[in-house]
């Protein structure tokens, strides 16, 4: 069944770079609309209320995963094509690289009433008076965090656990996107939703930067030197996990990231990452370039573990 497990995480990783997102009718899309639903009803100024909210909906979304785990246990095919599909409904690589591309070939056209309106579908930040320069920025910085979170962890948590994994982890990344932010009405009531998304974003993040670190050669840059950015630098940031993944982005590209932020009128610092210039709006494509280079190696070693857990039973057997 690991061996089913590891073919369908490969075939789900295909169907996302071939097909994307669905425009209508995503899986996600359909839950979120369930959790905001769920989040009229639960809604309370209160941390308790916020973590029964996170709890009911990743368990439900973690349990939903367990009844196909066991519905296909005894059936190797059933099993590939419930990780392969769960697989596909989780990931957002391709839809991440084509929304950077977007951008790319729209400042490329000096296009920056376009930019400012696409960057949205990326950054929470407000873009009304970013430039070019700040545009890619806000571009790269995304692409990075979301390499992690949209790619890396969603394999990761499905090589672990499964669609049980999968399917958990996704609902937990999408709670945290609805409401863990920290403004008056959800600092208390996405608290849990936002520091449960940390725990799970730790491991990944830091796969994903030594994944950047190892393919640093490909574009120009040392791994050393990536490993020593990311060290100096990740703590600035105020994520635990998107300080990794930007700083390593940072030292591969050979750019700086990071600085002053304005979310909902308020500026936010998000340290300096890297020691390059800013970026530039080349460097979005080669951003794109590394999340799919760090993308297929995270589904490799996903796959790779799966099939080596699969050997390990076999022997015991």
């Amino acid at each position: 069944m690991r061996w089913a497990g590891a073919a369908g995480l490969l075939a789900g990783y295909a169907a996302d770079q071939v097909l994307g997102d669905p425009r209508r009718g995503h899986p996600v899309a359909v839950f979120g609309s369930f959790a905001s639903s769920v989040q009229q009803r639960m809604y309370a100024d209160d941390r308790a209320r916020g973590a029964a909210f996170t709890a009911t909906l990743v368990g439900a979304a973690a349990g939903l995963g367990l009844a196909a785990d066991r519905v296909t246990a005894r059936q190797p095919l059933a099993r590939w094509v419930v990780t392969a599909v769960a697989t596909w409904a989780v990931l957002g690589g391709r839809s991440l690289t084509r929304e950077a591309d977007i951008l790319h070939a729209q400042l490329a056209d000096g296009d920056l009433p376009a930019a400012r309106r696409q960057v949205r579908n990326l950054v929470g930040r407000d873009p009304s008076q970013l430039d070019a320069q700040e545009l890619a920025r806000a571009t790269i910085e995304s692409v990075a965090e979301n390499t992690s979170d949209a790619v890396v962890a969603p394999l990761m948590w499905g090589a672990i656990a499964g669609v049980p994994g999968l399917l958990g982890y996704r609902a937990a990344n999408t709670l945290d996107a609805m409401v863990g932010h920290k403004t008056p009405r959800l600092r208390r009531f996405g608290w849990a939703a936002a520091r449960f998304d940390d725990v799970l974003n730790y491991l990944p993040a830091r796969v994903s930067g030594a994944l950047a670190a190892a393919l640093a050669p490909a574009f120009g840059a040392r791994p050393r030197e990536v490993v020593r950015v990311v060290r100096r630098d990740a703590g600035k940031h105020p994520s635990p996990n998107a300080g990794v993944v930007e700083a390593a982005f940072a030292g591969v590209l050979g750019v700086r990231l990071g600085g002053a932020n304005v979310y909902e009128g308020e500026v936010e610092d998000r340290g300096t990452l890297g020691d390059g210039p800013p970026p530039a709006v080349a460097d979005i494509h080669r951003a794109s370039r590394l999340s799919s280079a760090v993308g297929l190696a995270a589904v490799g070693l996903a796959a790779a573990g799966l099939a080596a857990a699969g050997r390990r039973a076999r022997r015991r057997a």
